[in-house]
Formats: structure tokens, C-alpha cells, sequence
């Protein structure tokens, strides 16, 4: 995964979109990753995954493969 520092996405956000909409990007402050940009479409297949592993459905598929 590609990282920039905090201040180089600041100052260069236009890259930091183009690179995100390709792949994530972490963000740094102090050396350290704190923050992760992705595309529009990643975040919502994420968040549809998330929703469907909360379902009740998923929950009994989960229970009934451990038997």
C-alpha cells in the first residue's frame, strides 16, 4: 500500500484522489499511519460486506458451519 505523510497529502490532494481512486493510501502524521483514503467504490463493498456479516442470516450460517 502506498503511503504519503500527512503534509505531502495536503499540499499534493489532487494526487493523493488520483492514487486512491487506484488502490488505498495510507496517510501519516509523525511516522505513523493513521488514516486510510480509498475509492468510492471500495468503501461501499466494504460497507455492503460489514451490513451482510451484521445480518441475522449471516449470524445462523456462521453457527450452523461450527456444528
Amino acid at each position: 500500500m502506498k503511503t504519503l505523510t500527512a503534509k505531502d497529502a495536503k499540499y499534493g490532494f489532487g494526487q493523493l484522489i488520483d492514487l486512491a481512486r487506484s488502490a488505498p493510501v495510507a496517510v501519516s502524521k509523525h511516522g505513523r499511519p493513521v488514516v486510510v483514503v480509498l475509492a468510492m467504490e471500495e468503501f461501499e463493498r466494504l460497507t455492503a460486506l460489514e451490513h451482510l456479516a451484521k445480518s441475522p442470516h449471516a449470524r445462523t450460517e456462521k453457527k450452523e458451519r461450527k456444528k
